[in-house]
């Protein structure tokens, strides 16, 4: 974005936030789902209020950790753009935009029910056909208009509705109370305290879960927060806590304070009557009961909506942002510095779902989508602690890291799994919405964040494309060095070969000025063009334009359909981001004496990974070497020479070498220097991770590579990180 453009400003403060986070939590929740979860589990409702926040206080400290590290508009879509690789980012804005509308749908929807049932409440018998969608335009209308008016008024909107909300659930409380005070046998009530068991426990915390999700909009304010290291965090425990609180009073005096008038629990009684069931137990202790809760409902539904439409606009002002959906969405009015084009086309979209759509099916989805959402959030706060460590400014951080967000992964995970087999429809919409998404990001939205961040200049080479591609980065200094390992692979495996030539410009200059530099890198080309040529190999020669080099690496990998990028070992170990972002397979290169003159290449593998699997493939690759495998393994038995056996029926000289009970790096870099000592390789080739040590990233295997004389590649298979380390564990505890 412009310096010049109108930005966001920061005008909300503590109390705004903690408001727009108890509004999205409370929601129309309060009253409707309370009555449903009490004939689940009875009064052992109150347990799953409290599981819900124990479940959701791992992805929550997430939130607060990067909330406060980078407050920035867009919460986990802008998050998982610095921690994920494509089309993750992508892929959680388009669902949490979605998410967010149809929520915001379902909102005003309700509210448009409420005031039906008010003016029937009130006797009047006008056709009230269809006037809940009125009612639900009507709000939908107004509150994007407060939206629209500012970041300031629309949390002083949100203070008012959210106080209010709270008062009737005050009042609901303090009377539920008093009666209970006067009954000294409201005890019994509570005598069967868990009537369906564990089992109904679970669907209620499954049927309420949804309650406690609202945090996730405070995150969306991150670029209009005061002092958001600060805020952020405390605000997102607050509304946790307050939420918690309000449920478990409302469901205890519920229980307490209602006169069924006959034998049968109150639990039940208010049950039976589902989501109507708070309205007529309030109808049994409180002057004007019914009413009371259908305005306590009304102004939920209104706090909601307003959170969500303010939340839904900054998921697009994100996306919009970075070229993921049109650049206009980002647009800030000069005046009242709110996302103006952003609001507009949500509330849009809105009114669309509302009125055309089967809303409570498409609903369905939301849980499951949030979900998913949070799991990556998790993933994220991983890869982005790896990433900057230290460098990033740190309100909250998570405490016994990384345990915490990786239980909340998988709690994550075992909720969307329940979801899924309970409400089997909610995966058909996702599947749905992410398979346009996905369409549409092919089509539109990866070409537009890549015009706009690393756009290609020229392209010259041959017209016929291979299936396999490497990559390999034109240095200006060797250029001949690496280009010459790619054309080894390419050759080998029936490839093709992209040269990428990047042109950084500084972030104050605008990419254009970097067109004044394209006939210059052109012709810069001329001598490495004999030297592609002569091996008859297909290449393409891509000139890009970027402020960051990784940033035109990561676009060419994906635009290119790239599957191994060829790359100087010692920047890849420095340049931390490509290491998390990178889509493809890497071959990773100290060149010492030249691939020319490699005769005798020794290879290290294990059996727990995918990147031993690309070490045997790279020695393929080089079939006109000698080559030896020292192969590492906790295999025993038949196991263990049926894979050695298939190594040597490969051609390859088999090492074997022990594995002591414990390992560690100082073991695995000895083991290294001893074997090329007695071996001496022209090339020794790695796996990223060896026997679960970090070869690329550990400081004593790398300064012994660097004292090795001959060439050193290492290879790393692309596999998300969580993913890989989960299924080697798996397979250790089959084992034993």
């Amino acid at each position: 974005m412009a310096t010049h453009e109108p930005k966001l400003v920061r005008t909300l403060g503590l109390l705004d936030v903690v408001m727009i986070g108890i509004a999205a939590m409370i929601g129309g929740a309060m009253f409707v789902l309370v009555g449903p979860a009490i004939g689940l589990a009875g009064p052992a409702v109150v347990i799953a209020f409290l599981m819900n926040v124990v479940i959701t206080i791992f992805t929550a400290m997430s939130y607060a950790e990067l909330g406060s590290s980078i407050p920035e508009v867009g919460g986990g879509y802008r998050w998982i753009r610095e921690g994920l690789p494509r089309p993750m980012p992508f892929v959680n804005g388009w669902l949490g935009w979605f998410a967010h509308i149809v929520a915001t749908s379902l909102y005003a929807v309700s509210f448009g029910t409420f005031m039906q049932g008010l003016f029937a409440l009130a006797g009047i018998t006008v056709d009230l056909h269809n006037m809940d969608k009125v009612f639900a335009t009507i709000a939908i209308i107004a509150l994007a208009y407060v939206n629209f008016k500012g970041a300031s008024p629309t949390g002083k909107t949100g203070i008012i509705i959210t106080l209010s909300q709270l008062a009737i659930a005050l009042a609901f409380i303090i009377s539920g109370l008093y009666i209970m005070s006067t009954k000294p046998e409201w005890t019994v009530q509570f005598s069967d305290f868990a009537p369906m068991g564990v089992a109904g426990v679970l669907a209620a915390m499954a049927l309420t879960f949804v309650a406690f999700e609202g945090y996730e909009v405070i995150v969306q304010a991150g670029e209009e927060v005061r002092n958001p290291r600060r805020n952020i965090p405390i605000a997102i425990f607050i509304s946790i806590a307050c939420v918690a609180t309000i449920y478990s009073l409302i469901a205890v005096t519920a229980i307490g304070a209602t006169n069924t008038g006959s034998d049968m629990p109150a639990w039940r009684f208010i049950g039976i009557h589902g989501e109507l069931g708070i309205m007529k137990a309030a109808d049994t202790f409180m002057p004007f009961g019914a009413l009371m809760v259908l305005a306590g409902g009304m102004v939920s539904t209104l706090s909601a909506l307003n959170a969500s439409i303010f939340s839904s606009a900054r998921v697009a002002l994100a996306m919009g942002r970075y070229y993921n959906l049109p650049h206009v969405l980002s647009m800030i009015h000069a005046k009242n510095r709110t996302p103006y084009v952003a609001i507009m086309v949500s509330a849009g979209i809105i009114l669309l779902i509302a009125y055309f759509f089967p809303l409570q099916e498409i609903a369905k989805a939301a849980g499951l989508i949030f979900l998913v959402l949070f799991a990556q959030v998790n993933a994220a706060v991983i890869n982005i602690r790896r990433l900057y460590a230290e460098r990033l400014e740190y309100g909250f951080k998570i405490p016994l890291f990384p345990a915490m967000p990786m239980i909340g992964i998988l709690l994550n995970i075992a909720l969307a799994l329940y979801i899924i087999v309970t409400q089997p429809i909610s995966l058909l919409v996702m599947a749905a919405w992410i398979a346009i998404g996905l369409v549409m990001y092919r089509v539109y939205s990866f070409k537009q964040e890549v015009e706009h961040t690393a756009p290609l200049l020229a392209s010259t080479g041959y017209l016929e494309r291979k299936d396999f591609r490497v990559l390999v980065q034109y240095i200006p200094e060797d250029p001949i060095k690496l280009i010459k390992y790619a054309l080894k692979v390419a050759e080998s495996a029936d490839g093709e070969v992209n040269i990428l030539r990047v042109i950084t410009i500084p972030y104050q200059m605008p990419l254009s000025s970097g067109i004044a530099f394209v006939d210059d890198t052109i012709r810069s080309f001329a001598p490495v063009r004999s030297v592609v040529e002569e091996r008859k190999v297909p290449y393409h020669y891509l000139p890009r334009i970027a402020h960051d080099a990784t940033d035109a690496i990561l676009a060419s990998v994906e635009e290119q359909r790239i599957d191994l990028l060829v790359y100087e070992l010692d920047r890849f170990k420095r340049n931390r981001r490509l290491q998390m972002l990178l889509t493809c397979d890497a071959m990773l290169v100290r060149d010492v004496k030249g691939i020319d003159g490699s005769k005798k290449v020794l290879a290290f593998y294990d059996d727990e990974g995918e990147h031993s699997r690309l070490v045997l493939k790279c020695i393929e690759w080089m079939k006109d070497a000698e080559r030896s495998v020292v192969y590492l393994s906790r295999l025993e038995g038949i196991e263990y020479v049926n894979e050695k056996d298939r190594l040597k029926a490969h051609g390859y000289k088999v090492v074997e070498a022990s594995i002591p009970d414990r390992m560690s790096d100082r073991w695995l870099t000895n083991l290294i220097v001893e074997k090329v000592k007695v071996h001496e390789p022209d090339t020794i080739v790695l796996p990223a991770t060896l026997l679960g040590i970090d070869v690329i990233n550990s400081m004593s295997i790398v300064r012994a590579l660097n004292m090795v004389n001959c060439n050193v590649v290492v290879v790393r298979h692309f596999t998300i990180h969580l993913m890989h380390q989960a299924k080697v564990m798996l397979k250790r505890i089959l084992q034993r």
